[in-house]
């Protein structure tokens, strides 16, 4: 800490942290009570398979430039779940039926997943209610065909 107080800083005055840094823990806090809550999981780290698988099976569907697109209008936690353990390698498949993209989250982490029927539309409202609707929406819209639908709560 000393040597970081004893760096001279550049310019006029130094640059504040930004404040979706600051509460980064406490708006994913929220968030993953709200999609628990919504889809009526017993435990947040239900919540947090859940919410992984679906960010995932949607980042399948995407060349990595439209996702990095999407990924700007998600809270800094919701971010890093988004592109950790990316295989960039993997081919992008195409949007599917609901019913189809749902199984694929369910089938996520096999028996460690308690996502319900209704997981991919249950995160998708937890999602509105913690970012930019209309960034979000603006985003989607750049989008390959199927990614609005995908994330209509």
């Amino acid at each position: 800490m000393a040597l970081l107080a004893a760096t001279p800083q550049r310019g006029a005055g130094a640059v504040t942290i930004p404040v979706e840094y600051r509460q980064a823990s406490a708006d994913f806090d929220r968030f993953i009570l709200d999609a628990r809550d919504i889809a009526g999981l017993q435990t947040t780290n239900q919540a947090y398979t859940m919410v992984q698988a679906v960010l995932y099976t949607f980042r399948r569907r995407l060349e990595i430039s439209d996702a990095l697109l999407f990924a700007n209008v998600l809270p800094p936690v919701l971010r890093a779940i988004f592109v950790a353990d990316w295989d960039l390698e993997e081919p992008t498949v195409p949007f599917s039926g609901r019913l189809t993209m749902t199984r694929e989250v369910q089938a996520f982490r096999g028996d460690h997943n308690a996502s319900p029927d209704t997981a991919i539309a249950d995160v998708a409202t937890a999602l509105r209610r913690n970012v930019d609707e209309t960034m979000l929406n603006r985003v989607l819209a750049r989008l390959p065909a199927g990614a609005v639908d995908f994330w209509r709560a």
